[in-house]
């Protein structure tokens, strides 16, 4: 191995293997027994901010396949180099010697080797453009299955995922590389807030929303900046805040992005406005929605939760029809909600969101009621009354409590088929709410 120091040695044996730092600390860990080192932890060995005992060292040499004793004889080398060498420690040559005051050829090395160590420090990455690409696969693949996989298959994973990515920010990156991994995080936090929207944790939803904006801005990214925006409109609308829901999503539009994400932020607006009584208002953010998709300038960057499909515009157009009231809208509200179920049903299975085919066939629903046509109502929630419970989202759920309650209203005269409705609808909000339809961990 030569004249080489523990920190360029261990360097040398690592990359020879095309190993990662946190590579060979699980090997290490494997041999040892317990999680004893990180991959910083060998990273401060390479960079001898550390020097690694012998107790250390008898593992990396098992790690590497070496004979501990070259192990020893890099430290040695090391200590002598920086002045605090051990004759306790090292190969026979090193150990019987003692310190000899530096000549100034030695000093001079000894600066060039600081010199080197900190262009090991530079060259040193947690991430390259393989993490950053497969991370942005993982992404990609986690926002389509959201829309149409059960939450529970999915929410371990964004999690742990969301959470690896933090790990890799709190390392060092080349600049673009750092800007990547800001992108990836953002898009997790948002992923983190949709489960939590699920959930009907609507605070919790909050703090990822915030944090996605503060990554997206790191990133300097205006359609993810515009998007979170998008989020956070929905977690207003949720609680309530029906005029702060529209404010946001207008907000988001300032943003320069393109995409569907226009189209998106105008339907918002819309639902939100005409839930307020702004009728003028969400007719007209209704005419902005159908401009923008029109005008869309290039496509999504990522697939499923973070795209706006037709099919989408459709079902929130519908829920905006029917909050403004009246015979045409309620009759353009089944016309829209009616082409989202055919749009959705029509997609590949991934791009089929289970969630808005659930809140077209309630709106639906509930056109036919204020059409008086119980019979077409009943036949709309079949497709709901009928699903498994967890798949059942917290705003579904918040949707059949409302019709229920429309039910039991003095205009069916306590018909017994709109009790029996009522009664089903009740029965399915109390199992989708419960402990056992939801993860037996929730996300934080």
């Amino acid at each position: 191995m030569g004249d080489t120091g523990i920190g360029a040695l261990l360097v040398r044996l690592r990359t020879g293997r095309g190993w990662t730092q946190q590579r060979v600390a699980d090997e290490y860990n494997a041999l040892d027994g317990r999680a004893a080192k990180t991959g910083k932890e060998i990273g401060r060995y390479e960079r001898e901010v550390r020097i690694p005992v012998p107790y250390t060292r008898k593992y990396l040499a098992r790690v590497f396949d070496v004979d501990v004793a070259v192990l020893d004889r890099a430290v040695a080398l090391s200590k002598q180099l920086r002045g605090d060498a051990d004759p306790r420690e090292g190969s026979a040559d090193l150990a019987g010697q003692k310190s000899a005051p530096r000549s100034v050829a030695g000093s001079v090395l000894a600066d060039a080797l600081l010199s080197a160590d900190f262009a090991r420090f530079i060259a040193q990455r947690n991430a390259d453009e393989f993490v950053v690409e497969q991370l942005e696969a993982d992404v990609a693949r986690l926002a389509r299955s959201y829309v149409s996989h059960p939450l529970l298959e999915l929410y371990v994973e964004i999690r742990q995922l969301r959470d690896g990515v933090f790990g890799l920010l709190r390392g060092r990156q080349r600049p673009r590389q750092a800007r990547d991994l800001y992108v990836s995080a953002s898009r997790l936090c948002g992923l983190s807030a949709h489960v939590c929207l699920d959930l009907g944790h609507y605070d919790s939803a909050a703090t990822h929303a915030r944090t996605a904006r503060a990554c997206a801005e790191a990133a300097g990214h205006e359609g993810l900046l515009a998007w979170v925006r998008a989020v956070e409109s929905l977690i207003a609308y949720w609680t309530g805040r029906y005029e702060q829901a529209a404010r946001l999503a207008q907000a988001g539009r300032h943003h320069r992005a393109g995409g569907s994400i226009g189209a998106r932020l105008a339907s918002l607006e819309a639902r939100a406005l005409a839930i307020a009584g702004d009728s003028a208002g969400a007719a007209a953010a209704l005419v902005d929605a159908e401009r923008s998709r029109e005008t869309m300038a290039g496509h999504d960057d990522v697939p499923g939760i973070f795209a706006f499909p037709a099919a989408k515009q459709h079902a929130y157009a519908g829920t905006t029809h029917l909050a403004i009231g009246g015979r045409d809208h309620v009759q353009q509200a089944i016309a829209s909600a009616d082409t989202a179920v055919r749009l959705y049903r029509s997609a590949e299975h991934d791009d089929q969101s289970v969630g808005d085919l659930f809140a077209a066939h309630v709106d639906l629903a509930r056109g036919h009621l204020l059409l008086t046509d119980i019979d077409g109502a009943e036949a709309m929630l079949g497709f709901v009354l009928e699903a498994p419970p967890e798949r059942v989202s917290a705003s579904i759920v918040r949707r059949l409590v409302d019709l229920g309650r429309e039910l039991g209203g003095p205009q069916y005269g306590g018909a017994a088929q709109a009790n029996q409705l009522r009664e089903r609808l009740q029965h399915t909000a109390v199992l989708a709410a419960s402990p056992a339809a939801r993860p037996p961990e929730l996300p934080t």
